[in-house]
């Protein structure tokens, strides 16, 4: 087997006996990091802090993301039609969707457009994402998706 020490020098080709003796010498484990066709490689190190690093990093490549869609209430048909399939395409992924409408100059006076589109949005993803949160003040609608 090819030994890696606990300093990360490569030590070549190496009995098994004898990394075992090299491993309990320094009072650490001798671990099979990737097991060739031909010969094995085995690091000396500290099992249970591998076994906690390949946990964190595990869970931090599982951590959800935020994507966010900004729309004004005008939006053309063609428009929406794509950001409801990217929005699809993410809450199938397991990110998570923040919808914004952005009102300006005198489309404030039309706010019920705004709250029928962010309705709109809720109804065309009822099948994949779920509602976190639905601001009607803020005009924000966030979906999670759908276990």
């Amino acid at each position: 087997m090819l030994l890696i020490d606990h300093e990360n020098n490569n030590r070549g080709p190496t009995d098994t006996q004898e990394a075992v003796a090299l491993a309990e010498e320094v009072g650490l484990d001798l671990v099979v990091v990737s097991e060739g066709k031909e010969t094995p490689v085995a690091k000396i190190l500290d099992y249970g802090k591998h076994q906690y690093q390949q946990k964190k990093r595990q869970r931090q490549s599982a951590k959800p993301t935020m994507k966010e869609v900004k729309l004004r209430p005008n939006v053309d048909e063609f428009d929406y039609g794509i950001r409801i399939e990217r929005a699809t395409k993410w809450l199938t992924k397991g990110d998570h969707v923040k919808f914004q409408v952005r009102l300006r100059g005198r489309e404030h006076q039309h706010r019920d457009r705004a709250h029928e589109l962010l309705n709109r949005i809720v109804t065309d993803l009822k099948e994949v994402g779920k509602v976190q949160t639905f601001d009607t003040k803020g005009l924000i609608v966030q979906l999670v998706p759908a276990s």
